[in-house]
């Protein structure tokens, strides 16, 4: 069925050359299909990544993608629509990943603080080359007392 469905670019470009004669809204176990009637064809929408028929859970998100597109007017047939079915997907793989995230996160505040107050610490630094040479003293000094 995905080869019968008509993507948002495609119904985008039909709408705004006028070739749209109008929108039928089937109510199904889950949500709302929207079939497009162009030309003498009448296709679902598919999903922008699946390419499936596109479900929409909620009414008013799919008459807010209608208008914004430009279709104002269309029909409704909520005969098969079963509210009770309509479930949220669960992803528990999104919510570990959004608890990774917010970990990273509050990371790289944290790195960012400690770098910030490094630079804004009011203690005299060490350049680079004078460090090295202090600690090659130092070196130099303990192999000596080593022998």
């Amino acid at each position: 069925m995905a080869a019968e469905t008509i993507d948002h670019g495609t119904l985008s470009r039909l709408v705004e050359a006028g070739a749209v004669r109008g929108a039928h809204i089937v109510g199904q176990s889950g949500g709302w299909v929207v079939l497009v009637k162009y030309g003498m064809t009448e296709r679902p929408l598919a999903a922008q990544r699946s390419r499936q028929v596109r479900l929409f859970r909620k009414f008013e998100t799919l008459v807010s993608y209608l208008k914004e597109i430009g279709i104002a007017r269309f029909d409704v047939d909520a005969a098969n629509y079963d509210p009770d079915t309509a479930t949220t997907p669960r992803r528990p793989d999104r919510a570990e990943a959004l608890k990774r995230a917010h970990e990273a996160a509050a990371y790289d505040a944290w790195f960012r603080e400690q770098v910030q107050a490094s630079i804004d610490d009011p203690r005299p630094s060490v350049p680079d080359n004078e460090a090295r040479a202090r600690f090659a003293t130092r070196k130099a000094a303990l192999r000596q007392t080593a022998r």
